[in-house]
């Protein structure tokens, strides 16, 4: 039991402590040698917790989206009839957290979104999985919210899809032009995107 703790705590911190620098450079730019040395684990027990460095990465995409989903089972467990507001509310967090002055980027799905889909198809794989399970949700959020009458029958997943696709690109333009205005306009096409809907 205990080394199976050890075990666990280890393979943890190696995945904390890569995520932060992946974060910060990106996944190509960040060697085993730099993410052993800081998580202070012996460089050849590397092995012993993942296959390679894409297992690593795919391992790293699974732990953050676990995580995400968890974070998120409180905003979407609101109300059913509230889907608007809980979509806004969503929306208005990436808004607060995604911030393109901050140091480094906080949303490893956005970092990782054009970076990994041609470095290895297993990420590529996980890192869509991940973010289908996302559009899901707010899709649901969508049609619980037709539901109760306030948004008419718009094709939900395409609605969720389109506004998941426009935040993913905005806050990538925030980042290459290190201000907030496309995240900022973003919010705002939800909005109106949402009050369309409603008509």
């Amino acid at each position: 039991m205990e080394r199976t703790h050890h075990y666990l705590d280890t393979r943890e911190r190696i995945l904390s402590v890569g995520e932060r620098l992946i974060l910060a450079r990106g996944f190509s730019a960040v060697g085993l040698s730099e993410i052993l040395g800081k998580a202070e684990v012996p460089k050849g027990s590397f092995y012993h917790y993942f296959k390679s460095k894409e297992g690593f990465g795919v391992a790293l995409l699974e732990r953050y989206f676990q995580d995400y989903d968890a974070r998120l089972s409180g905003l979407f467990a609101a109300e059913p009839s509230d889907g608007r507001a809980v979509v806004l509310a969503y929306f208005k967090n990436w808004l607060d957290t995604q911030s393109a002055r901050g140091a480094h980027h906080s949303c490893l799905a956005v970092k990782l979104a054009a970076e990994v889909c041609d470095l290895s198809e297993a990420m590529r794989q996980e890192l869509s999985a991940g973010m289908n399970r996302i559009v899901a949700r707010l899709a649901t959020a969508i049609r619980s919210t037709q539901a109760s009458g306030l948004l008419r029958q718009v094709d939900a997943e395409q609605l969720a899809e389109a506004l998941y696709a426009m935040w993913v690109g905005a806050s990538l333009l925030a980042r290459a032009n290190g201000a907030n205005a496309a995240l900022e306009r973003a919010y705002r096409q939800t909005e109106q995107m949402l009050d369309i809907a409603g008509a």
